[in-house]
């Protein structure tokens, strides 16, 4: 689902400026076809300070994983006697997040805490996803990832909140299908999840996302913008998997913009073709 407007279906907002899913300007290089000018050079700028802070973090953080556990025995994964962490206290679980897919969406999370986040970081992925502006595939997603009870709440809303009307200010025909030569951009980049409220039969996971969306192509004139949001999920444990019961959105956090150029639009077309999605797991 395209975030939008702060409501429970997290429906787009219907405004002269498409949905409330981008905002964060950026800054195009000179051979863009909007032709804006990219910055003169000036010196070191924060983001570079904090580039290279992270770096060294990082150096020093493998040479210290790399010292070969000699400060515990062999194979622990207990912390010292000095309350330092051996290096496998970090390694991964090796829990995977689901075991099968449902209409070519992630199911069968674990009836865990840790399978509830999971659930969520994936269902804003699917319904950020360009599958949200055609119809058919509207349905099939809301229907596999909402309850019953939700779904068929949803579906006729849905319908009307990604009208014609919408679409065309998307850039899009009523069938939700971008112009021959563009590419359009609808997609949910998860950063990081928390359960507020975790219990047996519900949970409330909220989701920290990066949103792309836009149309690339010569003769867009709507080019692909990022913005930040926090996606809310109630999800209940129904016929043996997490589903989405309501949901909500807000802005932010968002971070200080870099000073990374803007991509032309063949760029952010070539990537969205070769760079596929992930299954999430916490």
């Amino acid at each position: 689902m395209t975030p939008g407007d702060d409501n429970d279906y997290g429906e787009p907002a219907r405004t002269d400026e498409g949905p409330r899913y981008g905002g964060t300007r950026v800054r195009l290089p000179e051979d863009d076809p909007y032709g804006q000018a990219r910055r003169g050079p000036r010196g070191p700028s924060r983001s570079m300070v904090t580039v290279v802070g992270v770096v060294v973090v990082l150096i020093a953080a493998i040479a210290f994983a790399n010292r070969g556990g000699d400060d515990s025995p062999s194979g622990s994964s207990t912390s010292t006697a000095g309350g330092k962490p051996n290096a496998t206290s970090t390694e991964a679980t090796g829990t995977k997040p689901v075991q099968s897919k449902t209409g070519g969406i992630p199911s069968g999370f674990a009836h865990t805490r840790q399978g509830a986040e999971s659930a969520a970081a994936n269902f804003a992925v699917a319904l950020g996803s360009t599958g949200m502006f055609q119809k058919n595939s509207r349905h099939d997603l809301v229907d596999t990832v909402y309850t019953t009870t939700a779904a068929a709440k949803l579906q006729a809303a849905m319908d009307q909140a990604y009208s014609a009307d919408f679409l065309a200010r998307m850039g899009l025909d009523a069938d939700g299908n971008a112009p021959k030569g563009n590419t359009f951009v609808s997609r949910v980049v998860p950063v990081g999840t928390t359960a507020q409220a975790y219990s047996a039969a519900g949970a409330k996971v909220a989701v920290w996302y990066l949103g792309l969306i836009g149309m690339s192509g010569t003769t867009s004139t709507d080019p692909v913008t990022s913005s930040w949001k926090t996606w809310t999920f109630d999800l209940q444990w129904t016929d043996g998997d997490w589903k989405i019961a309501g949901d909500t959105q807000q802005d932010g956090p968002a971070p200080v913009p870099g000073d990374d150029a803007a991509a032309t639009s063949d760029e952010i077309s070539k990537a969205i073709e070769e760079y596929g999605g992930f299954t999430y797991a916490r």
